[in-house]
């Protein structure tokens, strides 16, 4: 198997965790987004039976105004703390969602216009620097153990992602591409020198010998050329070529130089 084979294998098994991990944090995040909700809503609403209340009768917020969490949950006892905890865990799920798309490589077109560094022309640098943010954020809280798994998990990958974009740079997205792995394998030329895209050269080359060919076996009028097709190598085309000027001239004919001479025959060669 060739060495280019292994690289597509690797960079696209790497792909793949990769997209497990954001799978696993996206899930993840939602379970405590919905755990922390019913904490908050067992610190908030009193219970009937009683059993927020002390022995001696004072209220147990007393009691839980001091601590710096409410209890069982990620979310601080400070004010807006509900707030900021809830929207700390949605802009993680978007996140994930966003690192999916990119990873998927769809759509294209809107990650190069508005997310270049998630783009088919970055690599994959910006990708685990994210990823190792995501997991950060969610590790610098005390969180169940599925959720301290994944986001372990997805931080791992994160740092992984950093050393192939080290290691391959800008053309890690190309070498681990599906459609261009196939270009390659059908074309008879490399579409891909060195990381860099070498189609379009290729097909600048390209129209540029046929507009030359075409404009050299066509009539003089432009707008006769583009909509008709040229005259060949026939009259037709040797009588345009008299109309603008050039001279077809046919060359003299000879015999070569190693043509042996005639022997005379006859009366003549007996003499």
């Amino acid at each position: 198997m060739l060495p280019r084979a292994y690289t597509f294998i690797g960079l696209n098994g790497g792909r793949i965790l990769s997209i497990i991990a954001l799978t696993l944090v996206f899930a993840s995040n939602i379970v405590t987004l919905v755990h922390d909700i019913q904490a908050v809503n067992r610190f908030v609403t009193p219970d009937k039976s009683g059993s927020n209340s002390s022995s001696d009768g004072t209220n147990s917020t007393i009691y839980t105004s001091d601590m710096d969490y409410i209890l069982g949950s990620t979310v601080p006892n400070q004010p807006a703390g509900i707030f900021w905890a809830v929207l700390n865990r949605l802009l993680i799920i978007g996140q994930s969602i966003l690192l999916i798309m990119s990873e998927f490589g769809w759509p294209s077109r809107f990650f190069d216009h508005y997310f270049p560094v998630l783009g088919k022309d970055f690599g994959l640098g910006a990708l685990g620097v994210i990823q190792c943010l995501i997991g950060a954020a969610i590790l610098s809280h005390h969180v169940d153990t599925f959720t301290l798994v994944a986001a372990f998990f997805l931080f791992s990958i994160g740092c992984l992602n950093i050393l192939v974009g080290l290691i391959w740079r800008g053309s890690a997205k190309a070498k681990r591409s599906l459609t261009s792995w196939r270009e390659q394998a059908k074309s008879v030329l490399p579409t891909n020198i060195g990381g860099v895209d070498a189609r379009p050269a290729m097909s600048t080359a390209t129209s540029a010998a046929s507009s030359v060919v075409s404009n050299m076996f066509s009539g003089s009028d432009h707008a006769t050329s583009s909509s008709k097709a040229g005259f060949g190598f026939g009259r037709q085309g040797e009588k345009a070529a008299g109309l603008n000027g050039y001279l077809i001239s046919k060359p003299i004919e000879s015999l070569p130089r190693y043509v042996a001479k005639p022997i005379p025959t006859g009366p003549a060669a007996a003499v």
